[in-house]
């Protein structure tokens, strides 16, 4: 799961990311304008930054919770969470809409509060098992 994540990191980094940055790059220039990718508020280049960004900020606590997790409870019960992690996470972009101006937080909230109730399941069960080994 952690070679999953990395691989959806990476497509999200250099598939969503980079992608919109040139095609935007390129359409900017048939209209005779500069797409300047810092600066710019352009509505699709923030939702691809919004994906990567998301994905990294949880990237430790996922992986630390589902290590963890594997190491202390079960690698069986950490694969299969993971693997729900992960696939959840591959929605965010999806959820996020075309444009992020029009991004509904009920939809986003599908992906990102399940992912946090993953990473709490994982971590609450490994709290747990080493608090019963050392009582």
């Amino acid at each position: 799961m952690t070679a999953a994540y990395f691989v959806l990191w990476y497509a999200l980094l250099f598939g969503l990311q980079t992608r919109t940055k040139y095609r935007l790059r390129r359409e900017y220039a048939a209209r005779g304008e500069v797409f300047d990718r810092y600066r710019s508020a352009d509505p699709e280049m923030l939702k691809a930054d919004r994906a990567v960004q998301n994905t990294h900020e949880q990237m430790v606590p996922f992986l630390v919770s589902m290590w963890t997790c594997a190491l202390v409870v079960s690698p069986a019960l950490a694969t299969g969470l993971g693997v729900t992690y992960v696939a959840l996470r591959a929605a965010y972009p999806f959820l996020l809409g075309a444009r992020i101006e029009h991004v509904q937080p009920k939809r986003v909230a599908f992906v990102t509060f399940p992912c946090y109730g993953l990473i709490a399941c994982m971590l609450g069960s490994s709290v747990a098992k080493a608090w019963v080994a050392w009582g």
